[in-house]
């Protein structure tokens, strides 16, 4: 699932290139993919685009006044490609762009299709894609993103000036659940999942199961500072990449997640795995739990 450092990277490319382009073609593909009805999609068709922003994990495409808003949920990413216009009365030769041409309404892997207009004829495409057979990416259309639920909800971004020791701090404080959750918990604190979590617990050499509330006041601005320490690696590494290329970046940055039975690079201890009905998290037991091996709870609390 893409993260705070994947998504700020692919908002980032995108502003790039997309600010000043004219969207002149969108397709839904899937009437469950569109979760808002007015204003109509069709709206953003013919606006400029004046930025891209980033909200947790949600990406927001302004677009003269409307925004239209994606979560790329567990399975979704981003095609991008770019062609130059094609001279008048001709085709452009080679395949055409993501986001160029109609598609129809189906079950293939595309959930929607935009295409963009240039100032200099560049011609640019994006499909937002989804893989299996558990559809979940989201998109919306509205007139101001605080619209979308996820959004209103999002706890603080843990990247934000605002985000203090003190926040961080009372967030511990006033729960009551294994520390893992805690981090993943996108109305607690906004952006960071399943990954980076485990990768920020092994920076802090905490174990997942630890309860957040029982931290003492050290130990939460260890892991105050690793929060920023992984996650502000993670987005320089991310920013200026292509789409295509983010996801190759996030695994190579993993320590652990997503490394069970390889060695842990700061001990050599074997790097463990707990496994859940739809999800896994990983750990090292010199590094996280004094050796100690993780009990494989299904119905751990931690994921609530």
């Amino acid at each position: 699932m893409p993260e705070l450092p994947e998504v700020a990277g692919l908002s980032s490319f995108l502003g790039t290139h997309l600010e000043g382009t004219v969207l002149t073609k969108l397709q839904v593909l899937s009437v469950a993919v569109l979760k808002t009805a007015s204003p109509p999609f069709t709206a953003l068709e013919g606006r400029a685009v004046t930025g891209v922003r980033r909200f947790g994990k949600f990406v927001s495409i302004d677009a003269d006044g409307l925004h239209f808003v994606f979560h790329l949920a567990r399975a979704g990413w981003v095609r991008y490609t770019e062609a130059p216009a094609a001279p008048a009365g001709q085709a452009a030769s080679g395949q055409a762009p993501a986001g160029q041409g109609t598609l129809r309404p189906g079950k293939g892997p595309i959930a929607a299709r935009l295409a963009f207009a240039g100032k200099d004829g560049l011609h640019i495409g994006i499909d937002l894609t989804e893989a299996g057979t558990k559809k979940s990416l989201a998109v919306y259309v509205v007139e101001d993103p605080q619209d979308v639920p996820g959004i209103a909800a999002l706890g603080p971004d843990p990247l934000d000036p605002g985000f203090s020791p003190a926040m961080f701090a009372g967030i511990l404080a006033a729960s009551h659940h294994q520390v893992k959750g805690v981090l993943r918990s996108q109305s607690v604190i906004a952006g960071i999942g399943n990954a980076y979590s485990d990768e920020i617990l092994h920076a802090a050499r905490i174990s997942p199961y630890a309860m957040a509330d029982s931290l003492d006041e050290e130990t939460v601005r260890v892991l105050y500072d690793a929060i920023h320490s992984v996650l502000g690696a993670a987005v320089k590494e991310a920013m200026g990449k292509a789409p295509g290329d983010l996801k190759d970046t996030k695994r190579g940055g993993m320590r652990v997640h997503g490394r069970a039975g390889l060695p842990c690079p700061v001990c050599g201890d074997t790097v463990r795995e707990v496994s859940f009905a739809d999800t896994s998290l990983q750990y090292c037991p010199t590094c996280q739990t004094n050796g100690k091996f993780l009990a494989d709870r299904r119905t751990s609390r931690f994921l609530k």
